[in-house]
């Protein structure tokens, strides 16, 4: 007897504290996913510091704090400090998922675990095959273009089963898809799909999200904490995506990596290869001046002009913690070479340092990226 309640003590215990570990209710820290394909885990945060370990892509993290843009992590594995837009919330059903998967003997959750909850996806390549089973050796039943919204129905071995907007089902390859919202969030993305009433007022538009620079092109590098332009602008890119999707929008990236170069030609002509309603270019600005604040271009009063008033507005309103300095005219290739209504935010001076430690904040990006998405939904209003 002795034996047994010994044993049902220490099982207890390393269920208790795998539990703890991944952000169970009732414990302090919030859980994360790392999206990106090796992240650096740094003894203090700052770019300098000592690499302490290092995480892939979809593994989890408890994040205890964050300090200008670097999140503290821990995990079975490791922990230390990472650059805080490498990072996504897990929320909701996912993240007792994630805990009861980990403490029942795994090392980190199945992927068939990540997407439980039926998550939403949406494809990342310029084309892509939908297959009647998990491999390349089925057959094709379909196809889906960059920009589709995919109900994801069950994951197997780098495949995931999929609903399409046209209500067929197959597979697809993993790393060709971006996953989404889960549980309540999904409501939206579903009735988007299948035709039902959507309860955001983007319905049947297509946004071009555009994130600057990319590629060997870093734009910017912040002049106090080494931020570069081309990550942040990506992730608020991502951001923003998520939010104009939740409102029943269709959204086209220009790129949804670091590695992404399309030219500016190219940029602006995705607005009218895809049909899109609106173009929207996300940057973070600079200054030899000690400059702060976000600032919003157009190029053409009559095509232009509202659609930048619209989402300055918002963002002037907004509780971000960086100041709006209005609305000018740019002559900018992606504005004045565009078909559709067009805008190029600048979402704070990389220059100055209050401004670079608010943008490298998840909370600044969330927030500036709502803040958009509501001005698009005005100016439509």
């Amino acid at each position: 007897m002795r034996a047994f309640m010994l044993t049902v003590f220490v099982v207890y215990v390393v269920v208790s504290l795998t539990w703890s570990s991944f952000g169970a209710a009732g414990t302090t820290g919030t859980l994360y996913k790392v999206y990106a394909d090796s992240l650096n885990v740094r003894s203090e945060p700052a770019k300098g510091a000592e690499v302490v370990g290092k995480l892939n892509s979809g593994d989890l993290v408890r994040v205890t704090k964050e300090a200008h843009g670097w999140m503290n992590v821990t995990n079975e594995h490791v922990t230390g400090w990472v650059a805080g837009y490498y990072l996504k919330k897990v929320s909701g059903a996912a993240v007792q998922t994630a805990a009861v998967t980990t403490a029942s003997g795994g090392s980190k959750p199945s992927a068939a675990a990540a997407v439980s909850s039926r998550t939403s996806a949406t494809v990342t390549a310029n084309t892509l095959r939908v297959r009647s089973g998990p491999g390349l050796g089925y057959r094709v039943v379909t196809g889906v273009k960059k920009g589709d919204l995919l109900i994801v129905l069950e994951s197997r071995d780098g495949w995931l089963k999929i609903r399409t907007g046209a209500d067929e089902e197959g597979w697809v390859a993993a790393d060709f898809v971006t996953l989404g919202s889960t549980s309540a969030g999904l409501a939206v993305t579903t009735a988007s799909l299948t035709g039902g009433a959507s309860s955001g007022s983007l319905r049947g538009k297509t946004i071009v999200v555009d994130p600057g620079h990319g590629g060997s092109d870093p734009g910017m590098i912040g002049t106090t904490y080494e931020t570069v332009e081309k990550e942040i602008n990506l992730s608020t890119s991502m951001y923003l995506a998520e939010e104009l999707r939740a409102r029943g929008a269709k959204v086209v990236m220009t790129r949804t990596s670091d590695n992404g170069k399309p030219s500016l030609a190219e940029r602006a002509g995705l607005a009218s290869a895809s049909g899109a309603s609106a173009f929207v270019s996300i940057h973070y600005n600079s200054s030899p001046k000690n400059t702060s604040g976000t600032l919003t271009f157009y190029y053409s009063e009559d095509k232009d002009e509202q659609l930048a008033r619209a989402i300055e507005t918002r963002l002037s309103k907004a509780d971000t913690g960086i100041k709006s300095n209005g609305i000018a005219y740019g002559d900018y290739h992606v504005l004045r070479e565009n078909a559709v209504p067009s805008a190029l935010v600048e979402l704070g001076f990389l220059t100055n340092e209050r401004d670079e430690a608010q943008a490298r904040t998840t909370s600044y990006q969330r927030k500036a990226a709502a803040a958009i998405a509501d001005g698009l939904q005005d100016y439509w209003q």
